[in-house]
């Protein structure tokens, strides 16, 4: 058994000629949640991608769980849990039936659907179908598939990116209530703020590269201020 969850090392990944992920590295520990902090473009989408095993690296080696993510695919994907930005839910299905049949592609049948809906405050919501759901409830009833089969290691795409406050609290909450558990969390984020709230460790990463990776805590102490402030590079300004 490993003493890491993730262990990436040297990834790289391409779109043609454009380098999206180069030569990034890193670890993430069982019950640790480690925030990926980045302008949109920076490559926090492509290097889940490629963790996940639907993009293979072009370069480097990627282990979770002490699985390699390109030879041992299916013994890794057993033990994720995944959230893109990009939703995949079955629009006209209920909120239980689409708990329910990503359920049965695990093979688990004896699932609480009920309380996997009232974990993300949908169990009156559970006869509805998400296509009549505000985007709020959308990105819950996600977030609660994605944790059907109980995983060790979560990915999390901007899980709280544009959502009511409600939301997002509920999605924060149980976010560190499954770090606790013991699962290791890898989430992206553009919002400093946001990563602040839930990483144990912050990697900034731009134009394909890690800059620097620290506590939230370190990070402040280092710019001698309350919150950090980071200098991005997109659409030609500065954000901070």
């Amino acid at each position: 058994m490993t003493d890491k969850a993730i262990s990436v090392e040297g990834i790289s990944f391409s779109y043609g000629k454009l380098l999206a992920v180069d030569n990034i590295s890193f670890e993430v520990a069982p019950g640790e949640i480690l925030g990926f902090l980045g302008p949109n473009g920076a490559g926090k989408s492509t290097a889940i991608k490629m963790l996940t095993g639907q993009l293979d690296p072009s370069a480097g080696k990627i282990h979770i769980l002490g699985h390699n993510i390109v030879k041992d695919r299916a013994e890794v994907q057993a033990d994720i849990g995944v959230c893109f930005e990009e939703k995949n839910l079955y629009l006209n299905m209920s909120a239980r039936e689409n708990l329910q049949f990503y359920a049965s592609l695990f093979g688990i049948k004896d699932l609480d659907i009920q309380e996997r809906l009232a974990q993300v405050g949908l169990a009156d919501k559970s006869d509805d179908r998400p296509k009549d759901f505000s985007k709020g409830m959308r990105q819950r009833l996600m977030v609660a598939r994605c944790l059907v089969n109980t995983p060790k290691v979560l990915f999390l795409d901007e899980p709280t990116d544009g959502l009511d406050p409600v939301s997002a609290q509920t999605i924060r909450k149980l976010i560190l209530k499954e770090a606790k558990r013991g699962a290791a969390v890898l989430l992206t984020t553009h919002d400093m703020e946001e990563a602040d709230k839930l990483s144990d460790r912050v990697a900034f990463i731009n134009e394909g590269k890690i800059a620097t990776t620290d506590t939230p805590e370190n990070l402040k102490l280092e710019f001698g201020k309350r919150a950090v402030k980071i200098r991005l590079r997109e659409a030609g300004g500065v954000h901070e």
